[in-house]
């Protein structure tokens, strides 16, 4: 399994605003991106989707794989936005 990066300095006056730490930031990042796949997608198909659909704009890898070699959650779901044409609501 791809380890996280390592939370930097940049992550930090965030930190500070919203009293959270880095990772803590990171969780919530991470939970908001599964939420919405599971909205746009269902409860029973949004796991399988984003383990098998490959998007060229990840580097030709899946939603998962982008995510555990450290993409950010919300350039992800940029991605998987637009390719799933979702509404403007939604981005």
């Amino acid at each position: 399994m791809a380890s996280r990066p390592t939370p930097t300095a940049m992550d930090e006056p965030t930190a500070v605003l919203t009293g959270r730490t880095p990772c803590e930031i990171r969780r919530v990042r991470h939970t908001e991106f599964w939420s919405r796949l599971e909205a746009a997608l269902g409860t029973g198909y949004y796991r399988v989707w984003a383990d098998q659909f490959v998007m060229s704009d990840l580097g030709g890898r899946t939603a998962r794989e982008a995510l555990d070699a450290g993409e950010e959650p919300k350039r992800v779901w940029a991605v998987v936005w637009q390719v799933l044409e979702l509404p403007a609501r939604d981005r």
